[in-house]
């Protein structure tokens, strides 16, 4: 569910066009549609209120001036929901890299802190 905060990415004509911030979700005077204020992520930045329906503000299709629209939530490839992130996409996610050799292979920590108590020039 697509919620105030949230990134989404417009896709116009089914070309991802532009990304953007929901800014505020409010009820519109007409029943079960929305004023949906959005910040266009691009230089300068720019407000757009569009009026949808809940089912557009999730992701399903609708169109704009005959022109198909769609709004896709952003989640981050990294962290918490990473793999959600590739879903329904046919995109198989990357495995985490595992770091070469073993533990005892790993470097030394060099506290410089204690370096500089040892050195007398500072």
């Amino acid at each position: 569910m697509t919620a105030e905060g949230d990134l989404v990415l417009v896709y116009m004509e089914g070309n991802p066009s532009f990304f953007a911030r929901i800014e505020e979700i409010v009820p519109d005077s007409k029943p079960e549609w929305y004023q949906v204020k959005m910040l266009v992520l691009q230089v300068p930045l720019v407000v757009i209120t569009w009026i949808l329906r809940s089912p557009y503000i999730n992701g399903e299709e609708f169109t704009m001036g005959g022109r198909p629209v769609k709004l896709v939530k952003v989640v981050s490839p990294e962290g918490p929901g990473r793999e959600e992130a590739f879903l329904g996409r046919g995109i198989e996610p990357e495995a985490d890299p595992e770091p070469p050799g073993d533990a005892a292979d790993k470097g030394k920590v060099i506290s410089l802190a204690d370096r500089r108590k040892k050195d007398p020039s500072h």
